[in-house]
């Protein structure tokens, strides 16, 4: 499975797997207290949940550990610009 991770705006990401737009990333919060949820569109049942997601939703302190619990997706910014997700 591939991921990648299409920016909308600063911190709002399409997430697509093997192309198709499966769920979003976005961030929320304000700063000390951020918080990065990783959703799917779709209420799946469990077994039918593209892997890594056991729940609709996941949550993270930051957008690395989202890329990194997605097996680092390429990220695609709205301006045309491209870029990946490194491990840090």
């Amino acid at each position: 499975m591939s991921y990648s991770l299409i920016q909308l705006a600063p911190g709002a990401y399409d997430l697509l797997l093997e192309d198709e737009i499966i769920g979003s990333v976005v961030r929320s919060g304000s700063r000390g207290d951020t918080v990065w949820t990783a959703e799917l569109i779709e209420e799946r049942p469990e077994g039918e949940r593209p892997a890594p997601f056991i729940g609709i939703e996941h949550s993270f302190p930051t957008l690395q550990e989202v890329c990194g619990w997605l097996g680092y997706p390429e990220i695609k910014s709205n301006f045309g610009r491209s870029a990946v997700a490194r491990r840090s």
